[in-house]
């Protein structure tokens, strides 16, 4: 595996810091990227940092969802995106490639050699459960947080996903308790995808000690009133990737039905999208 950064070092800290800061000083707005194309169009439209989606990515790949890239590839592609774009790439993690504590820090020094400026990391032992015990995922999150340190990134954003309410295992109380032990152990961000009662979202965000990040969904709540609960972080996971390969299918349909191609109509032009790689 290349272990070369596309970044000089300097560039890595200040995009990691600029992180940081857009937590720190407001609501950072995440649309997923899940290739270097995806990610360079999202900074276009005026992304101040680019997440990754480990969905998108493996759909891109040819490979289902659900901690199925290994941690080679998945590198790979976070160095992609993190050479396509001039801002700040958090890079979704999945479980680490690994359930040990070594298996944690070797993803978290792989992806600062590739140029992420942030990780999630999430505690689900696998898709659907269980979850690493409390005492599991806070070992895991201390050796990402050491092996930032010795890669030479001491700033890098680590974002603790908890799945207890993506996989109804548990309730408020619950997050709680790991909020509470993931802060303890050197986590920057608590990420609780399936929460979007806004009225739990906010006695979340009350009593939290990290901030806190959401993943908004069509049809649910948008990023005011996300935002107005005290969420300081919001992203879609896929939503965009399947709204990418929805047109393209849809369009094929066209094409291959009637014959006619009126779908694309209002599409970026070629030379809009090709200059975004001219650079």
């Amino acid at each position: 595996m290349p272990t070369s950064s596309p970044l000089p070092p300097s560039t890595l800290r200040t995009r990691a810091e600029r992180l940081r800061a857009l937590v720190a000083d407001g609501v950072l707005v995440l649309p997923n990227a899940w290739d270097a194309g995806s990610a360079a169009v999202i900074a276009s439209a005026g992304a101040a940092a680019i997440a990754t989606t480990s969905g998108g990515v493996s759909w891109s790949l040819g490979r289902g969802d659900g901690q199925r890239l290994d941690r080679a590839t998945a590198v790979e592609a976070a160095r992609r995106v993190a050479a396509a774009v001039d801002v700040p790439v958090t890079v979704d993690a999945e479980g680490g490639y690994g359930p040990a504590p070594e298996d944690v820090a070797e993803t978290v020094r792989a992806l600062v050699g590739a140029g992420a400026a942030g990780v999630n990391l999430e505690d689900s032992a696998a898709p659907g459960g269980p979850l690493f015990t409390v005492d599991e995922q806070v070992g895991r999150l201390r050796a990402a947080r050491s092996a930032a340190e010795a890669a030479g990134l001491p700033e890098l954003l680590v974002n603790a996903r908890t799945d207890v309410f993506l996989f109804g295992l548990g309730g408020l109380d619950d997050v709680l308790v790991r909020a509470e032990a993931y802060a303890a152990a050197g986590a920057d961000g608590l990420f609780v995808p399936g929460l979007l009662d806004l009225d739990a979202l906010a006695a979340l965000c009350a009593r939290s000690p990290l901030p806190v990040n959401a993943m908004a969904v069509a049809g649910g709540p948008g990023v005011a009133e996300l935002a107005a609960a005290g969420v300081r972080r919001i992203s879609v996971g896929t939503a965009l990737a399947q709204f990418a390969y929805t047109a393209a299918h849809r369009a094929a349909a066209e094409l291959l039905g009637p014959g006619t191609l009126t779908e694309p109509a209002g599409a970026l032009g070629y030379g809009e999208v090709d200059a975004l790689f001219r650079g």
